[in-house]
């Protein structure tokens, strides 16, 4: 699993830093989460294959969240793509970006197909064999969806010295990823314990941002590999997360916390703080194992 942090500042755009982007590589899927102004920049930065990007998650419906999407999809169209693109956002989003597209005359030459959400509960919005993506319902001005991304059990792992002292025919090594025990021609069964290992744990990834603090969500991102939360003000400033619905560090930390997170990452931070090194120590004082976001960061897990 593989993060790439292609902003993730709160509201406008600077020389430095950026709105909030990102790209999730989990199970060969690279997944496009929210698209603020200036992310197809980020992107060719970050040497990302646009090709690859089959699918775009949108949380809600602020510009730093949405703004860099008419773009990128008018630069597919100019790239001659063909593949269906997948829009998963907020009940709007449709008319607002065909609109710009009919104003431009600049309408797809591919499937562009959006899922606009709705529900106020958690739903499962994207399944395949390999992964799944639910919607985590946040708490702030508009309608806004987190999202958490979840990696299917895969297939067994081959003990191949066990299946050579055994002398199993290769045609059987699928029937042992899938799980089966294995008869021999002596009609001895060999479990299938005994020839394979254990698939790696499945991994997940909570994204959330915007929110106020929403201890609500904790049961459904509870044991989650990796947190992204906002951490839009420190403490000094906890006045005005009430006010925006945005979240502290300290309030970040104590969902990671409570949720037995693996690893929390910060980000949606407001330019008015000198370093964001200090939203770090802040969240520190709460839960240990908290990275910073900055732009054009990557991260693997």
């Amino acid at each position: 699993m593989k993060l790439h942090i292609l902003g993730c500042y709160a509201a406008t755009p600077r020389t430095l830093t950026n709105p909030t982007a990102q790209i999730l590589e989990i199970k060969n899927h690279m997944f496009l989460i929210d698209c603020g102004e200036g992310t197809q920049v980020q992107l060719r930065k970050s040497k990302v294959k646009f090709s690859r990007i089959k699918h775009i998650f949108i949380s809600h419906l602020h510009g730093d969240h949405f703004f860099g999407l008419p773009g990128l999809i008018s630069t597919f169209r100019l790239l001659g793509r063909d593949s269906e693109m997948h829009v998963y956002g907020p009940k709007g989003i449709k008319e607002a970006i065909t609109l710009l597209l009919k104003l431009g005359d600049a309408w797809t030459n591919f499937p562009l197909v959006f899922h606009e959400l709705t529900a106020k509960e958690t739903e499962v919005i994207y399944e395949d064999d390999s992964v799944s993506v639910e919607t985590i319902p946040l708490n702030h001005r508009v309608y806004t969806n987190g999202f958490l991304f979840k990696e299917k059990l895969g297939e067994r792992k081959l003990n191949i010295e066990a299946t050579e002292n055994h002398k199993i025919d290769r045609s059987e090594y699928q029937n042992i990823k899938n799980g089966k025990d294995i008869t021999l021609d002596n009609g001895q069964v060999i479990a299938n314990f005994e020839l394979s290992f254990d698939p790696p744990k499945p991994k997940s990834y909570a994204y959330c941002s915007d929110t106020a603090y929403k201890p609500e969500i904790i049961p459904q991102i509870k044991d989650a590999d990796v947190l992204y939360h906002e951490s839009t003000f420190l403490d000094s400033e906890e006045h005005l997360s009430g006010k925006t619905k945005h979240s502290t560090a300290k309030e970040a930390a104590t969902i990671a916390k409570d949720a037995d997170i693996g690893t929390l990452i910060l980000g949606h931070y407001s330019t008015r703080y000198k370093s964001i090194e200090l939203f770090k120590e802040e969240a520190q004082t709460i839960f240990d194992n908290v990275e910073l976001a900055d732009d054009g960061k990557v991260f693997e897990f």
